[in-house]
């Protein structure tokens, strides 16, 4: 039988000095070549891209396969969920999700590294490439990639979004999303419209019929936003399911404004007056005749909200149910509710102002007056109107209503409340 390595290099321990230096020096050799071939038998440059890869090495006896699974799987599967991964047996250590535009799906990965879970959804008529490694208990390296692609919408829900971006509003400005179709998961689309402020305005989002008919929803602060106030929206609809009769939303929508000064136009009906004040101070006084009292021609009361400056538009009665009443082009014309009441210049009104109101529900002024208030004012000016002779209060869908609420009441208008 040979003898060891060990039992070939043995010296007599009478042996000389040097000759027992070189014997120590063989062991110590040998000894160290015996550590390092299992060490090179085991090691891997790893691997990745191919589905299930495997590692080059020989795992160890005790290490079983990590297992990694992606959900979901398939051709043209239902959008409107989230892109999961999962690892059995292992921990994940990347995960990217792409689509066929090169943009990526956002994720976050649980505190036990054992799933992954994207923070969109899958949105209708796109192509997913998944790539996840993961790493087994015993510490092997695996990779998968996975691939889906979801159906196409079979019906689209758009919005029409008020202020416009980059736009400078006033104080009593809410954000304003009206629907094509209906919407029945008003909590899951509330849930993906975000308001960001530079002072953290507090707001609420209220859902309201539109005096179109149609479903909308509005974010209003609590009271008038402060001036200089920076408002974002962020409304990551793409991918979400209006519910039924309306369709999936394929695209977000962002708009970025600001609040310019405190303005209000004051306008006492009993008095016969607009006041605009600025910063808490009286601008102007403006003799001013509202609607004639006792029937269909009166004007509304409450908060009403400048929507926009229309300039020299025609107005004709039969629009707004008050027969032939009237059909004029009308200068410096601005809107304060969709049910078509503006303030704007009357002058074949003029022996009227400041002493009656007898106009057919709008609140009218000198041709002078007008040209000088137009300029002055901007979208978002509130109106607050008072009269005893009136047609009620603005309701909230019939323009920017919602602030003839009080702020408990707009509150339960939440979806998420």
């Amino acid at each position: 039988m040979s003898r060891s390595p060990r039992t070939r290099v043995l010296a007599h321990a009478n042996a000389p000095a040097n000759v027992r230096a070189r014997v120590r020096a063989v062991v110590v050799a040998a000894a160290t070549a015996a550590l390092l071939a299992p060490l090179a038998a085991c090691s891997s440059s790893g691997s990745s891209g191919a589905q299930d890869s495997k590692v080059d090495a020989e795992p160890n006896s005790d290490d079983r396969p990590v297992t990694v699974t992606v959900t979901p799987t398939g051709e043209r599967v239902p959008a409107g969920e989230p892109v999961r991964v999962t690892a059995a047996g292992g921990t994940l250590t990347s995960v990217t999700v792409t689509d066929a535009e090169g943009h990526k799906l956002a994720g976050k990965v649980a505190a036990d590294g054992r799933s992954w879970v994207s923070a969109r959804k899958s949105v209708p008529g796109a192509a997913y490439t998944v790539t996840a490694a993961a790493k087994s208990e015993g510490g092997t390296a695996k990779s998968t990639k996975a691939a889906f692609t979801t159906a196409e919408a079979d019906k689209v829900n758009k919005v029409d979004w008020r202020p416009g971006s980059a736009s400078t509003v006033g104080i009593a400005q809410p954000v304003s999303l009206v629907f094509d179709n209906p919407v029945k998961n008003r909590a899951e689309v509330e849930k993906q419209l975000r308001i960001t402020t530079s002072n953290d305005t507090e707001g609420s989002w209220g859902w309201l019929t539109d005096w179109s008919g149609r479903d909308r929803v509005d974010w209003r602060p609590k009271t008038y936003w402060k001036p200089g106030t920076k408002v974002t929206l962020n409304a990551e609809l793409n991918g979400t399911d209006s519910g039924a009769a309306g369709g999936w939303f394929v695209r977000d929508y962002e708009s970025t404004f600001t609040i310019s000064a405190r303005q209000i136009a004051k306008v006492d009906l009993d008095r016969h007056q607009l006041t605009l004040v600025r910063d808490g101070k009286t601008v102007r006084r403006i003799p001013v005749s509202g609607g004639t009292p006792g029937g269909d021609k009166r004007s509304w009361r409450g908060t009403a909200v400048l929507m926009a400056k229309e300039g020299t538009i025609n107005m004709n009665s039969e629009t707004v149910g008050l027969g032939n009443a009237y059909d004029k082009m009308v200068k410096h014309s601005m809107r304060l509710t969709w049910s078509g009441m503006y303030a704007h210049a009357a002058p074949w009104n003029a022996r009227y102002f400041g002493n009656s109101n007898q106009s057919s529900g709008c609140i009218g002024m000198s041709d002078a007056n007008a040209a000088w208030f137009y300029g002055q004012v901007r979208p978002g000016d509130p109106f607050e109107i008072t009269g005893k002779d009136t047609k009620g209060v603005v309701a909230p869908g019939n323009g920017f209503g919602a602030w003839n609420l009080s702020w408990t009441d707009w509150q339960r208008k939440s979806a998420l409340r």
